[in-house]
């Protein structure tokens, strides 16, 4: 049987995985749901999802390629699904802006016409005794150029600013992505590396149990042990077998999700070149650290854009009532020919003044209203959320600091039980229940410390984004 702790360990870090994919979207996600003006967007942005999926890029090489963690890091900021979404809700902004800004600058067509004519004066009505009732054909030219120009529109000019601060939270978003990229990246492949860990932990493990296997059947065929002792030996060899198989297994399928988030061709076989090695991590002033959040973090230097936006739209609103001062113009020639034309032209300008909308003036108010209330309290909920994101990837690296300490010191003394264990058996002090007993403590030392360093090195990888400096995560990882 597979040991519980094995199964129970795997589960931690498989949710854990999820945890931090969960994490790394949220302010993305949230902020992708935002307008980008004063319609709601049509394009879908960035979700925890996102973050896990890519854009394969790259031929498959029959050479398995050597992969750090710096190059995993660069090709998932590539390739990486979330990235290219906000890439592109940055892009859709911008043309949001640009329309905006064309209602506040002057518009000029042009157009050209030759046209043609004849007339039937009895269909129009029109009977002249002695007087053609048919009159041509006949045709005239007429080029022309047509100007219209609102010189007054306070709506328009708020709508205008509303759309520059939604562009520049989509820019601030598009950064942040980055910091999920990284901190997804660097997960899965700190999972890959726990991994590795286990499976040379387990390969270990059942090397050991063979020896045991063996000396227990020799003792068995030289009478000087029951066979009790060689089938004990022998359970204890196959299900660590079964801890290697399944082991194996969760290696290669979470190399298989680190491909996925990287953008590396999943027929494409690859190991990890970087071994993060267990670094404790010094104390730090928390209040500093959370003044350095909060001027740092991206996603809430964007909400505060997109309150900013906001707050021009709520204005846009009350200038509705403003008065608006259009000019209209056209300038062109007109004749038989353009050889034998004339210029001709007309100028308008039209003061509007809207006289009764009262209740659509109170609605939207209202609605932007509500739309300002509600980015307002997401910045709050965002503010309080970084100071928690600090205090909790803290409180998490000192725990799991503390729990390799204890691991490794349990690896140790596991070791020192089994050896003694074993000394006692090949000298028939004891049976091989006291081996096969040392044997499961060492297993469950092991994986204690395996999930122990996976813990620590993400809680620090996860500090590093809670501060907005993922992409210094070399700081983190190697201790600070």
């Amino acid at each position: 049987m597979i040991p519980s702790n094995y199964s129970e360990n795997r589960i931690i870090r498989t949710r854990a995985f999820g945890l931090v994919l969960g994490l790394a979207a949220l302010s993305a996600g949230r902020l992708a749901a935002q307008s980008l003006g004063l319609q709601p967007p049509q394009a879908s942005g960035p979700t925890a999802s996102s973050y896990q999926g890519s854009i394969p890029a790259g031929e498959v090489s029959s050479q398995p390629l050597g992969l750090s963690l710096d190059d995993a890091i660069q090709r998932g900021l590539k390739t990486n699904l979330g990235i290219i979404l906000s890439s592109t809700q940055s892009a859709a902004a911008r043309g949001q802006q640009l329309s905006q800004l064309q209602s506040l600058l002057p518009s000029v067509d042009g157009n050209g016409k030759e046209t043609i004519m004849q007339v039937d004066l009895p269909a129009e009505g029109l009977r002249i005794p002695g007087f053609p009732t048919i009159i041509g054909p006949f045709g005239f030219t007429d080029v022309r150029a047509n100007l219209s120009w609102s010189l007054i529109d306070v709506s328009s000019l708020r709508n205008y600013l509303a759309s520059r601060h939604n562009f520049a939270a989509a820019q601030l978003s598009a950064q942040d992505a980055r910091d999920m990229v990284i901190l997804t990246v660097g997960n899965a492949y700190l999972l890959v590396l726990a991994d590795e860990s286990q499976v040379a932990s387990v390969e270990a493990q059942a090397a050991t149990a063979k020896i045991s296997l063996d000396q227990a059947v020799s003792n068995h065929q030289a009478g000087t042990a029951p066979l009790l002792d060689e089938l004990r030996s022998r359970v204890d060899s196959q299900s660590l077998q079964q801890q290697l198989i399944v082991a194996n297994n969760a290696l290669e399928k979470d190399k298989l999700a680190l491909a996925r988030t990287i953008g590396l061709p999943l027929a494409q076989s690859f190991t990890l070149t970087d071994k993060v090695p267990y670094a404790a991590f010094d104390q730090i002033d928390i209040d500093a650290t959370i003044r350095q959040a909060h001027a740092n973090r991206k996603d809430l230097a964007a909400m505060l854009e997109q309150t900013r936006a906001a707050e021009e739209q709520r204005k846009a609103v009350t200038a509705g009532r403003y008065p608006t001062l259009k000019f209209d113009g056209d300038y062109g020639d007109i004749g038989t020919t353009l050889g034998h034309s004339h210029g001709t032209g007309d100028a308008t300008g039209t003061l509007s003044v809207s006289l009764f909308k009262e209740f659509e003036f109170r609605g939207e108010a209202q609605q932007a209203q509500a739309q300002l209330d509600t980015q307002r309290a997401q910045v709050s909920d965002k503010t309080a959320q970084i100071d928690a994101d600090i205090r909790d990837a803290l409180l998490d690296i000192a725990s799991a600091q503390q729990q390799v300490e204890v691991a490794n010191s349990s690896v140790a003394l596991a070791n020192e039980a089994l050896s003694e264990a074993q000394q006692r058996y090949a000298n028939g002090v004891s049976d091989n229940l006291a081996v096969s007993q040392a044997e499961q403590s060492v297993a469950q030392a092991n994986t204690q410390y395996v999930t122990s360093l996976y813990r620590h090195n993400v809680a620090k990888l996860s500090l590093a984004r809670a501060l907005g400096v993922a992409e210094n995560y070399k700081n983190y990882l190697g201790g600070k």
